[in-house]
């Protein structure tokens, strides 16, 4: 059952990628956009589903760098600075979130 559902897995992100690189006609940041929205789809099912609570938060962690990416390409097509000004304190707000469920997860207090 396991070598099934990898396989569909491998099936289905190999067709999106032919159809994202080969077959779409838009812009390589479109193109780009795409991958990380595709990519937030199996984040998003891992902070849902996550077996431990460690896997959700690590996997939260990697939505918000999924995130600064997007705010970087967006900054990057549409020529505007205030995107990466977003994305840089969004890295700062995830780094100090990430710092705060480590010791909530080692079951410290915050103000300890």
């Amino acid at each position: 059952m396991r070598t099934l559902r990898w396989l569909v897995g491998l099936i289905f992100i190999g067709a999106f990628m032919y159809w994202n690189f080969f077959i779409y006609t838009g812009s390589i940041y479109f193109k780009l956009i795409n991958v990380i929205l595709f990519s937030t789809l199996f984040v998003l099912y891992r902070v849902i589903v996550g077996p431990t609570a460690a896997d959700r938060i690590v996997a939260v962690d990697i939505l918000g760098v999924l995130i600064i990416g997007l705010l970087a390409l967006l900054g990057l097509y549409y020529q505007q600075s205030f995107f990466m000004d977003i994305g840089l304190i969004w890295a700062l707000l995830s780094f100090i979130a990430s710092l705060a469920f480590a010791k909530i997860l080692e079951g410290r207090s915050l103000d300890d």
